[in-house]
């Protein structure tokens, strides 16, 4: 993917150039058009332009922008090629490489193609221009721009998808466990009832044993009480007792 990205980069870069350097590109199909006495119908396909240049080109400024633009369209036409050996993505992805692959046909009619915004190239031509003659040669390349950008966004959420599935199959067996774990703890947070019956059982024995054992100190302290105070002298029968 990362060389997808840097042959696309140097792709944007070479439009760049050939964007500032339109209207010579609009010349140059003016002039070969009046060369090949070939005014009446619109440039209208690859194989126009690669005929203009070959045949009715005279001079070195018209061969050099018509010669761009056809080495930009074979670069564009290599990189999809290079897409389908990349990954062989969905219905999506195969849908946009093969809309690319029809555009740049050197046989396929580009009159009716127009780009639309962001793109500007068709409001820098007249209306007349716009409509019967260059629109759609000019509208070419940042149609099949947009599709290849469109295409490699598609494929990243494609590998990003299977790479989040990937790291969190190992953790689907881990999700899995949580739902059974409120089962479990159910499980062993309720005793059977024979050891709710033995735990009553012997709760009541130590609750009686802890009774047993109040009284036996309550009792230990009363004789205490008694012993601690005076001792009572023995009994002797009324009258005078000697000393």
């Amino acid at each position: 993917m990362d060389e997808v990205k840097n042959a696309l980069r140097n792709i944007e870069q070479k439009y760049k150039l050939f964007l500032q350097q339109q209207f010579t590109f609009i010349g140059a199909l003016q002039h070969t058009r009046e060369n090949a006495h070939d005014m009446l119908r619109p440039v209208a396909s690859i194989d126009q332009v690669q005929s203009y240049l070959h045949h009715y080109c005279h001079n070195s400024t018209d061969r050099r922008i018509l010669s761009m633009f056809l080495n930009i369209c074979d670069d564009l036409r290599n990189l999809c090629y290079q897409l389908e050996t990349v990954h062989s993505g969905n219905n999506i992805t195969n849908h946009l490489l093969e809309r690319c692959k029809l555009l740049l046909s050197h046989s396929n009619d580009l009159s009716p193609l127009r780009a639309r915004y962001p793109h500007d190239v068709v409001n820098h031509l007249s209306c007349e221009e716009a409509r019967n003659r260059y629109g759609g040669v000019v509208s070419l390349i940042p149609i099949v721009l947009d599709c290849v950008k469109e295409w490699v966004t598609h494929m990243e959420k494609l590998t990003w998808h299977k790479l989040r599935n990937v790291s969190g199959g190992s953790g689907a067996s881990d999700k899995g466990a949580p739902q059974d774990a409120p089962d479990r703890a159910a499980s062993s947070q309720t005793p059977p009832a024979k050891h709710l019956e033995a735990q009553s059982t012997a709760k009541n024995e130590v609750n009686v044993k802890v009774q047993d054992s109040k009284n036996v100190q309550k009792k230990q302290l009363k004789d205490t009480g008694s012993h601690s105070g005076q001792r009572k002298a023995p009994w002797k029968p009324p009258g005078k007792h000697p000393f």
